[in-house]
């Protein structure tokens, strides 16, 4: 059995029990367990969220036939990468964190792999970085994709349906046509003007068919996608990592401009990791989120530290002011410590030590000064941290999505799945998009020779905002599941969904449509879409910060929270999604 432990459990052991060992070891004395429910006390119905009313279509014709919330999600997603190919897809990766009731977490990386023919320098050019443009749709920024062993990995954990009804959905769809929504038809003509996505002729026949953009309203078949999916649905990853496909996705890595490594040893080498889920106390409440290459590390430190720096007599704008200044410091922590676990050592443990954590809510900086990192040595004691690593000058595109599901049982799933920026590589191949990836390391090498955390190696995954994330309440019981596209950004938005709900008395959708509130560096950038975050933004400016006002945040939040009465979903009205429930 698998076990919820607080992140001031030594990582090491943190990794053992939740490989399943029990009795082994025992938590350090005062550390507590939340209990685990049974599944048997579950009586709030199902329920699927997810950034397109097809995904979460198929999600419930899973959940309607008792399948499990694994199998709702990967349904879900197998459309969302036919009818949402500016977000994510086959040709991408996922963070997947899931919970089931007496059985505890996993949390499952099947994030892109760098090829083993990558260099730390692969994106610098005459001693200068490529440009993000270059890098975006160069052949070097794709991946091995991760998605399609996501599934297969997670189904054969969790899963409760056969393995090939759950593409039937997306199959149905791409063989008979869908409709094209406004929002994949109006990001086309920009496309257009700033990728390859109208060049490269198999994407440009796919989406600018007779040279013309796709419409919203059109029809769009993509028979192609479908055949993809029945060689997965009858013959397993090995369809898609070996053969004619992996081939395909190899040959298309390896063309101009600027064309990869990607080999067909490369997409056979994929694995999906499973790794520690990390927890952190919030006002009697376990956050549970995703460890390191993920940045759920984030929401337990915004948290911790927004908990110590407001009273309960703080008014709204003193909240909003605390909030703001706990992302600045989890961010410049996040961007300069943590990276691949398996390839660098992520101080995980002293990251997230209420000790630091407190000690570090205590270095707010000036609301016009640039925050830098902090060390948590100075606190704990040991070898000085900060001085190990070279600034880092990742910067990740806003695209990516995210679905949310809980099953008639109780279980749930966060996921968050990307191609990384808007169509990925725009390279098309077998009917679905390449990532590229490889752009969220770190591309610039440091003029100095420092290393960085998120530096470029084969093998090694890149770093990620994605922070798919749980609630739970002292007793064990599931309060919330929530996730959100938007590059950099998502810490930021998860966070306000978490604080919206649990301190702001928002109800989900309310925590959804709450004005975005984005604090890396020293910008910090407010939606002022509506009135609301027009004040928040004056009020802000005010208070000394540097306030870059922005009438939109590429947001997704897509969010359940479980109340006495029932669930309670969300679904970011700034994306095209629903929330569909089954008593």
């Amino acid at each position: 059995m698998k076990n919820r432990h607080s992140f001031t459990l030594p990582l090491t052991l943190l990794v053992f029990f939740l490989a399943g060992c029990q009795n082994s070891a025992q938590p350090n004395p005062g550390q507590t367990t939340p209990a685990q429910p049974a599944a048997s006390t579950w009586q709030h119905g199902a329920m699927a969220t997810a950034a397109n009313p097809y995904a979460v279509q198929a999600a419930m014709a899973m959940l309607e036939q008792g399948g499990h919330a694994v199998d709702a999600v990967i349904a879900a997603h197998a459309v969302l990468g036919l009818v949402e190919p500016q977000s994510s897809g086959l040709g991408g990766g996922a963070f997947m964190l899931v919970s089931e009731p007496g059985q505890g977490l996993t949390f499952l990386d099947g994030r892109e792999m760098a090829p083993a023919g990558a260099t730390v320098d692969m994106f610098m050019q005459d001693g200068k970085v490529m440009s993000f443009f270059e890098s975006w749709q160069s052949g070097k920024a794709v991946g091995v994709p991760g998605a399609i062993a996501l599934y297969k990995y997670a189904h054969d954990a969790h899963g409760s349906l056969p393995w090939a009804t759950l593409f039937a959905p997306a199959i149905k769809l791409a063989s008979e046509g869908f409709i094209v929504s406004p929002r994949l038809a109006e990001f086309l003509p920009r496309m257009a003007e700033i990728s390859q996505l109208a060049t490269n002729p198999a994407s440009a026949a796919y989406f600018y068919p007779n040279g013309k953009a796709l419409q919203a309203g059109d029809l769009l078949v993509n028979k192609a996608y479908a055949e993809t999916l029945r060689r997965v649905a009858s013959e397993g990853p090995k369809a898609f990592y070996t053969g004619e496909i992996a081939a395909a996705i190899s040959t298309a890595a390896q063309a101009g401009p600027n064309g990869g490594t990607l080999t067909v040893a490369d997409m056979a080498a994929y694995q999906v990791l499973e790794r520690p889920v990390i927890c952190g106390d919030f006002r009697a409440m376990d956050i549970c989120t995703a460890s390191p290459p993920s940045s759920g590390a984030m929401q337990i430190m915004i948290a911790a530290m927004y908990a110590d720096m407001v009273q309960p007599a703080s008014s709204q704008a003193d909240k909003l002011a605390a909030f703001v200044d706990a992302q600045r410091l989890a961010y410049a922590d996040r961007d300069h410590y943590i990276g691949d676990p398996d390839a660098v050592a992520v101080p995980l443990d002293d990251l997230l030590n209420p000790i630091y954590l407190k000690q570090r809510a205590t270095e707010r900086f000036a609301p016009d000064a640039t925050p830098t990192p902090g060390d948590p040595t100075k606190v704990l004691g040991g070898k000085p941290l900060a001085g190990v690593w070279a600034r880092d000058t990742t910067t990740e595109i806003a695209g990516t999505t995210h679905l949310s599901i809980i099953d008639g049982m109780g279980n749930a799933v966060s996921m968050t799945a990307t191609v990384e920026a808007p169509f990925g590589s725009a390279r098309l191949v077998h009917g679905f998009l390449l990532n590229n990836e490889m752009t969220d390391f770190a591309r610039e090498v440091a003029a100095d020779g420092k290393p960085q955390a998120n530096a470029i190696a084969p093998g090694r995954r890149p770093r990620s905002s994605m922070s798919p994330t749980m609630v739970f309440d002292a007793n064990g019981d599931l309060l919330m599941v929530t996730g959100s596209p938007g590059g950099n950004s998502i810490p930021a938005y998860v966070a306000k969904s978490i604080l919206g709900v649990l301190d702001w008395g928002l109800d989900a959708q309310g925590a959804a449509d709450f004005p975005n509130i984005i604090a890396r560096g020293q910008k910090v950038r407010v939606e002022i879409a509506e009135p609301e975050g027009k004040v928040i933004a004056d009020d802000l400016a005010a208070r000394g910060y540097v306030v870059q006002e922005r009438e939109g945040e590429n947001s997704g939040l897509h969010l359940i929270v479980v109340n006495p009465e029932g669930l309670d979903g969300a679904a970011d009205k700034r994306r095209e999604g629903i929330v569909l429930r089954l008593k």
